[in-house]
């Protein structure tokens, strides 16, 4: 089937397209240059479009990475480029006020323009967060004239044709499906559906974010005859509270999952805003980044130190196991063929003293050397129970149980984390790389063992 979509408020239809074809690709070459290639991965937001997304109340506009969205995707759904905010000829407000000094070489400047609307048209926006506009780099300018460009931008007026179409719900997709010559791109639209492709077809290649495997498709050109796109499966996009645990659907987005959220689970909240940027959150879920399997993914250290489960699903039913059971080496899983992540689970009560610690070379919107989580139970300063999640020390992420061991039962003080210092530098054997060096790294779970002490008043 074509894949149809409306850009810029214009019905399109594509007949034949390669399923790999990015979105930002195929505007290209359809002379909507606006949006721009800088490094193809989501670093740079050079390539920001607009996406309209469901919302308690109509819709909402988010700002995503053209470059690791494929174009297949978008069927039936609403996109803007930078040139689709002009109207009547007339620049719109945020570009309008970029004009004033926010812009220079221009090459970054259309991205920025895009996240700067979707803030712009946040419904409870009181004044501007200026995280929206993370994952937007600038190249020359400096980021104070963009800044300034962004506070200087009022409510818009409630004749403004986004705000109308706010106000309405975003078109219901429906199941679909793409074929051109041997490659297939599916789009079911419930969990039986997926379940029972992913019966007849165990090698497809599943999509929720397309923030990692459109990176291999960009850069080293991997392929795969079938993709499914899971990112419009209600049951994977599951929020629930129950007395024991709560329990996160794998499909619901990382900036959905901070606005509902908020600090119910208080390391988690600490944890959102160092996990890329803005624009990477609007569409990576944690599903998607527990399945990578990354040694130096970001999530996996916070949920091994939340003692997190996962909750496994194919046609043959449900399975529950422990986070720390599902990586089984560099890359590889205890997914079985047919299996997804349906939801994973993170026990209450939740531990008092929590942590998590990032080592990168830049703080924000990079990729971690070194990342820890730290979970802290005390009673009477001798530590009850202690849980310890680490990525990019070994080919997995995992939990250092010999360090918890040698620090449950003792005093909460600084002989014992002396001790377990010398324990956490001898239980991990990570590899050199271009981030950082094997020594750097042991040295990192040494300073961030003894900061997590400081940090939770531990005193000699």
């Amino acid at each position: 089937m074509a894949v149809q979509m409306q850009v810029n408020g214009s019905l399109v239809r594509i007949d034949k397209i390669d399923p790999h074809t990015t979105l930002l690709n195929w505007l290209r070459q359809k002379g909507l240059t606006g949006s721009k290639e800088g490094c193809a991965e989501g670093e740079c937001g050079a390539c920001a479009v607009l996406l309209l997304r469901p919302d308690t109340e109509g819709s909402r506009l988010e700002s995503v990475n053209g470059c690791l969205l494929p174009v297949a995707s978008l069927e039936g759904q609403e996109v803007w480029t930078v040139e689709g905010l002009t109207q009547n000829k007339k620049l719109h407000d945020v570009q309008q006020a970029m004009l004033q000094g926010g812009s220079q070489c221009g090459y970054c400047t259309p991205g920025f323009i895009v996240s700067m609307t979707a803030e712009y048209y946040r419904k409870d926006r009181k004044s501007f967060d200026i995280e929206a506009l993370s994952g937007n780099l600038c190249r020359c300018t400096g980021y104070r004239p963009i800044k300034d460009a962004a506070d200087s931008l009022g409510k818009p007026p409630t004749d403004d044709i986004f705000v109308q179409r706010l106000q309405q719900p975003v078109s219901e997709l429906e199941s679909w499906g793409h074929t051109h010559h041997t490659n297939v791109f599916y789009r079911p639209i419930s969990l039986s559906e997926l379940l029972d492709l992913l019966d007849k077809n165990p090698k497809a290649k599943l999509i929720a974010g397309g923030t990692d495997w459109v990176i291999e498709v960009n850069q080293r050109f991997s392929r795969n005859s079938l993709q499914i796109a899971i990112d419009n499966i209600p049951e994977l996009k599951t929020l629930r509270f129950e007395s024991e645990f709560i329990e996160i659907g794998a499909g619901l987005t990382l900036s959905e999952l901070e606005h509902q959220l908020g600090n119910k689970i208080p390391l988690l909240h600490e944890w959102f805003p160092l996990f890329a940027s803005k624009l990477i959150r609007n569409r990576a879920t944690l599903g998607g980044n527990i399945a990578t399997a990354s040694p130096i993914g970001d999530s996996p250290p916070v949920l091994l130190a939340l003692d997190a489960r996962l909750i496994l699903i194919s046609s043959k039913g449900e399975r529950e196991i422990q986070l720390k059971d599902f990586f089984k080496g560099y890359r590889q899983t205890a997914l079985q063929e047919g299996e997804v992540i349906k939801a994973l689970r993170i026990p209450f009560p939740l531990a008092p003293q929590a942590r998590f610690y990032k080592v990168a070379k830049r703080r924000m919107d990079d990729i971690s050397t070194v990342a820890a989580g730290f979970a802290l139970e005390l009673s009477n300063n001798i530590v009850k129970t202690i849980k310890i999640g680490l990525g990019g020390v070994a080919a997995t992420p995992v939990r250092a149980y010999k360090t918890e061991d040698a620090i449950i039962g003792k005093p909460w003080t600084l002989e014992t984390i002396q001790t377990a210092k010398e324990i956490i530098a001898s239980e991990f054997k990570p590899i050199d790389d271009f981030r950082g060096s094997a020594a750097y790294r042991l040295a990192m779970l040494e300073n961030l063992l003894e900061k997590f002490f400081i940090e939770t008043g531990g005193a000699a």
